[in-house]
């Protein structure tokens, strides 16, 4: 009928070869029929318009170019265009490491399971030729479906199926055995991860291309993320150590060594100078003792300590001795005057640990029904 109503051989019937064209254009196209069959001619006017039946990836291609990977609300359709294969996911992974680990450096293998290509059906999925297009979705692997609502007509992208997205279907006594049809199976992969020194808390280590990996598809990156372990003496921030040490009196007071084992196993003998008192909860720093510096592991932070002075027990030495003291410590402060108030002499008393809370302010649910506030049976002095 083309041939019959050509321009070439009938002159008079250009209008009538129009109408053919465009019909078989229709015809052909799957996508264009289905609108004709729902919406008639009206439809396929208003997609030629970039009206209710345009696709909205072509819209948006024809306001601001691109299509496919400049698709980004997936519209698919015919203004799917994909300028290149698709990138998979990155796989990330939290590694334990104690503070010493990244206060030397450290090599740890991390053992993960990752999907790799089917070695004998080579990601094909079957045989050598027994993989089809898919006919549902002519192998685009979506399915567009057409919507009214109301006088609006939505068109909307979803996952073919029949092929679970593929675009692809193997008879199954084609499948291939070793990875039943599915083109990747499940290995065990094991990474060597460099802890360097200095590393902190969150940090990334990323391995490139070693992610999950899938015919047609560039392998995503396996991000390994540093999560440091808590340690038992040591508290760290940023390149800075500190550390809680409990000093003798006598040491504090008068001078004299204590030792720290740092994170390396050295021993930081450290020297209190005579006359270098040490007051309770004082924070001292030991310069260039910290954690080194990532990248550059000849410089570090610092090691603050904080001191806990231990007092001696009661009665430790005998009353004519403590008369000694007097002539060695500072003299004691004068009491204010007290010329004409009533004196009264007091005895100081052991608190129990429930009035030990209360003198901290957590009085809590101490008070009884009664009206018992403080002194009440729960609350007693321990007579020295």
């Amino acid at each position: 009928m083309a041939l019959k109503y050509h321009p070439d051989k009938n002159p008079d019937a250009g209008d009538k070869f129009k109408e053919i064209s465009h019909a078989y254009e229709v015809l052909s196209d799957p996508q264009k029929r289905e609108v004709y069959d729902r919406y008639g001619e009206e439809g396929l006017e208003g997609a030629a318009g970039g009206g209710p039946g345009m696709n909205p990836g072509d819209l948006f291609s024809q306001l601001f170019g691109g299509g496919g990977a400049g698709d980004p609300f997936g519209f698919g359709g015919r203004g799917n265009r994909q300028s290149g294969p698709r990138r998979g996911k990155d796989m990330a992974h939290s590694l334990k490491v104690s503070l010493e680990d990244l206060y030397k450096g450290k090599t740890s293998k991390l053992a993960l399971q990752k999907q790799v290509i089917c070695a004998p059906c080579e990601g094909r999925g079957g045989k050598a030729g027994a993989t089809k297009t898919c006919s549902s979705c002519n192998g685009r692997g979506v399915k567009v479906v057409i919507r009214q609502m109301g006088p609006m007509i939505q068109q909307m992208q979803q996952t073919c199926p029949d092929c679970n997205g593929e675009g692809e279907t193997i008879n199954p006594k084609d499948r291939c055995s070793n990875c039943s049809g599915k083109k990747v199976v499940n290995e065990r992969k094991i990474l060597e991860v460099f802890i360097d020194k200095g590393m902190t808390d969150g940090q990334k280590v990323t391995f490139n291309g070693e992610g999950d990996q899938a015919p047609g598809v560039v392998p995503g990156d396996i991000i390994i993320v540093i999560e440091e372990k808590p340690h038992e003496r040591f508290k760290r921030k940023g390149a800075d150590l500190f550390i809680d040490v409990k000093l003798d009196l006598l040491s504090a007071l008068a001078g004299g060594y204590f030792t720290i084992q740092h994170l390396d196993e050295r021993v930081l003998m450290v020297n209190i100078l005579p006359g270098e008192v040490i007051k309770p909860d004082e924070i001292k720093c030991i310069t260039g003792e910290g954690m080194p510096i990532h990248k550059r592991p000849f410089d570090k932070g610092n090691l603050y300590v904080k001191f806990e002075i231990v007092f001696p027990e009661p009665n430790w030495i005998g009353e004519d001795k403590l008369k000694g003291l007097e002539k060695i410590l500072p003299p004691r402060p004068i009491l204010p005057s007290t010329k004409g108030k009533e004196v009264e002499d007091v005895m100081l008393s052991n608190v129990d640990p429930m009035q030990a809370k209360r003198s901290q302010g957590d009085e809590g649910d101490d008070d009884d029904e009664d009206g018992h506030g403080h002194g009440g049976p729960g609350v007693q002095c321990a007579q020295q």
